[in-house]
């Protein structure tokens, strides 16, 4: 059998790989689209009709649709059979992070479980705390938390205040601090809460429950949208904890804390996809029913334009989601012949990922904000009353720009992490960069006579990776060390990679659609807008970054080969998305 071609984090910026190594949502098995039917399934006769009652912030019915969840088994997707799951791969996981995040506040709290609130304990537990307590949250006999930010430690979290002081005999720990936005404290059995031991510089990792003494759970948070999931301040005085519950080691808990997030800016990317999924589907049911000035509103074309934004908008980010999913779990495979406990080569294999997790958290965060928006206009003044679903949607995005680090943090992760990695080696940025440099006044854009198609989506590809990688070169030679100090150069570069990024794996995926024998003729609709598009922002960026730092005779060389690079053929762009449109209001739902 023939090896899948697999890049590391951040090395789609200097390699590419071929369509026939790219898995697509088209290649789901039965048993996952089974799985995503049974989520599907429990969100219409769970979910749903009891909305208006979880909305009220309601923490006893949020608490029984989770534990019913668990009943059904779908807690326990990513823990391993021996605990009381199902084992399930990554892609699998994030296709039930997916599938779940149509069920708007239930969403955040069953996300909020089965992800910070239980693999934190999965991935860095011993033996005894996963079958003490991972048995128990795989089933939803116990509901999880996690708990790291604090009144003066949020982005900053190695700054928190909360203490652990050991005692004397050293069978407890003695916990005091104060914990905030814990989503879920209302009413979770167990938290890990991070903490410094004694004058410890670093945080340490502690599996605390919710009956000990000294544990105080505040009230509810109002909030501006997911109402339904309980938010709360936890308070810890003089909590006597185990020393058995320490979790991982001594000065371990800020690298439990890192690659948590990372694990969570990846199921965040498969998350808004549900939410999105069913803003469309809204937003074209709605224009198929409402009419003006004698007809249905999805005859209009700027409707059309909207509905064809959104779909397009989606089709590229899902592409991306399940493209790193499946490299994660090729990687985890890899990563098991060499680490024999499954934790932590799975969190291992999730952090190696870095530079996608803060890509995908970002480029889908907003991805779903435009959707939610554009399906609140298109519902016009129906779409500002309560009663319609859009109007909980619109709240309920918001805070996806904000969960598991904020986007401004993410935008210079995705840059500073992918450079960091080719420093170490990880792959060949700078000396690439540097050639193209030092071919500058050569560069062409490439073009042959007679390119086929997806050829010549490929050099569109190539082209934009070369412009990022000789803003990289010119921005690290001019600014050096003080270039992380330079947040709106790093913030162009971000969103290049990010546009460039969803841009190739939306083309990898209809390619490899062609080659499952598809009809991919509006899919090529689809890929024509988002390339002519994404070429365009790739020149605003460097245009941007370049006159942020170059003068003279480099600036107008960068100028030049911004031009050259993101050069790309015409494309009647209305008629494309009128097509793209028409097919989403044939169907009158998101068949994509």
């Amino acid at each position: 059998m023939e090896k899948k071609e697999i890049l590391k984090s951040g090395e789609f910026l200097v390699r590419e790989v071929e369509a026939k190594d790219v898995f697509i949502p088209e290649e789901f098995n039965e048993e996952q689209l089974m799985i995503a039917q049974t989520c599907k399934d429990f969100l219409a006769a769970e979910v749903y009709p009891n909305l208006a009652q979880t909305e009220k912030s309601d923490r006893e019915a949020m608490k029984s649709l989770l534990k019913k969840s668990g009943e059904l088994g779908l807690m326990g997707i990513s823990i391993p059979e021996e605990y009381g799951g199902f084992g399930q791969s990554f892609v699998s996981q994030m296709l039930v992070a997916e599938t779940t995040g149509a069920g708007y506040s239930f969403s955040v709290a069953y996300m909020a479980h089965c992800g910070i609130g239980t693999l934190p304990i999965m991935y860095y537990g011993n033996e005894d705390q996963r079958q003490q307590y991972v048995t128990k949250l795989a089933t939803g006999e116990y509901i999880g938390a996690y708990a790291l930010t604090e009144p003066g430690a949020g982005s900053d979290a190695n700054s928190g205040k909360t203490n652990a002081k050991p005692t004397e005999d050293g069978k407890h720990y003695i916990l005091n601090g104060q914990k905030m936005w814990i989503t879920n404290a209302g009413f979770a059995d167990t938290f890990v809460v991070f903490a410094k031991i004694e004058n410890d510089r670093v945080l340490s990792a502690f599996i605390v429950e919710s009956n000990w003494p000294g544990v105080v759970v505040g009230p509810d948070e109002h909030k501006m949208g997911i109402k339904g999931s309980s938010t709360c301040q936890i308070y810890f005085n003089d909590v006597k904890v185990p020393a058995e519950n320490l979790l991982g080691k001594r000065g371990e808990g800020f690298r439990i804390a890192l690659s948590i997030l990372h694990m969570g800016r990846l199921k965040l990317g498969a998350n808004v996809i549900g939410a999105a999924k069913k803003a469309v589907n809204d937003s074209v049911k709605y224009a198929n029913e409402r009419k003006q000035f004698g007809l249905l509103i999805s005859t209009f074309g700027a409707i059309k334009y909207k509905l064809a934004q959104q779909v397009i908008r989606l089709l590229a980010h899902e592409s991306t989601v399940y493209r790193v999913s499946s490299d994660i779990d090729a990687y985890m495979a890899k990563v098991k012949n060499e680490m024999p406990d499954y934790g932590r080569a799975a969190i291992e294999a999730i952090s190696h990922y870095a530079v996608e997790a803060a890509l995908l958290k970002v480029y889908g965060s907003e991805m779903l904000d435009f959707i939610a928006d554009e399906a609140v206009q298109i519902h016009g003044g129906m779409g500002y009353s309560a009663e319609m679903d859009v109007e909980r949607g619109y709240r309920d995005s918001r805070i996806n720009r904000i969960f598991e680090g904020t986007n401004e943090i993410n935008r210079i992760l995705v840059v500073d992490t992918a450079m960091k990695r080719a420093l170490k080696g990880d792959f060949d940025l700078f000396p690439l960069a540097e050639k193209l440099y030092e071919e500058i006044d050569a560069v062409s854009d490439g073009a042959v006579a007679g390119e086929d198609y997806f050829a010549q989506k490929k050099r569109y590809t190539r082209n934009f990776k070369k412009i990022m990688l000789l803003l990289m070169h010119s921005a690290s030679k001019h600014y050096a060390k003080n270039l992380v100090n330079e947040q709106e150069v790093l913030n162009n570069i971000a969103e290049m990679m990010m546009e460039v990024y969803s841009s190739e794996s939306l083309a990898l995926r209809i390619e490899k659609m062609q080659m499952m024998g598809r009809d991919i003729n509006i899919y090529k609709d689809v890929l024509d807008v988002n390339m002519y598009d994404t070429a365009e922002l790739v020149r605003k960026m460097a245009y941007d970054a370049i006159y942020s730092f170059a003068e003279g005779d480099q600036a107008l060389k960068l100028v030049k080969a911004a031009d050259t690079l993101t050069t790309v053929e015409g494309v009647n762009v209305k008629d494309a998305r009128r097509r793209i449109a028409d097919k989403l209001i044939e169907d009158n739902e998101y068949k994509f």
